[in-house]
């Protein structure tokens, strides 16, 4: 019986550390390939402003979670949907 709890408990937390890596993904990828380009731009051009760096990622990142976010509710309901079915077998 022990070893039952260990393993599901197990599963959920690989399961949810899954689904944020997953979740959490896009958004990270986005500004990291936007910070890359203006670093380059920053290198390139002599440019060291704050606000260069902060303000194109808000705007990449904003419109990138418009973007996918029906997916990323997808995803979230899918979990907590399978996590409330294993609750409710227990």
């Amino acid at each position: 019986m022990k070893k039952e709890g260990i393993s599901r408990r197990h599963f959920l937390a690989g399961a949810a550390t899954v689904g944020a890596a997953a979740v959490a993904a896009p958004a990270l990828l986005a500004s990291m390939v936007i910070g890359l380009i203006i670093a380059i731009f920053q290198a390139a051009t002599q440019i060291h402003e704050q606000t260069l760096t902060f303000v194109p990622k808000l705007i990449g990142i904003a419109v990138l979670l418009l973007i996918t976010a029906s997916w990323i509710m997808a995803q979230m309901n899918d979990f907590v949907t399978s996590i409330f079915d294993k609750i409710s077998k227990l």
